[in-house]
């Protein structure tokens, strides 16, 4: 296993732990890609357009990421 796979298990694992939090509220997130240490996932369902929804992208899941991959510099959603 290379580093970049390493990096986007990770990055897999921590959004498959975090999902189920989310899903009870009626949304969902998608790992997109990683570019130049930037995480791009896609919002779905009741995330979409909910005010709460930045709060839990900064907060939950780009802070669960930095713990394991401090290199990751955000977490960007794709509209």
């Amino acid at each position: 296993m290379n580093q970049t796979q390493s990096v986007v298990e990770t990055i897999e694992n921590v959004l498959n732990d975090l999902r189920p939090m989310i899903q009870r509220d009626g949304g969902n997130i998608e790992f997109v890609k990683i570019e130049d240490n930037i995480v791009f996932v896609k919002l779905q369902g009741a995330c979409i357009g909910c005010p709460a929804s930045m709060f839990t992208l900064k907060f939950g899941i780009e802070e669960s990421l930095k713990k394991l991959l401090p290199q990751i510099k955000e977490v960007i959603p794709l509209l």
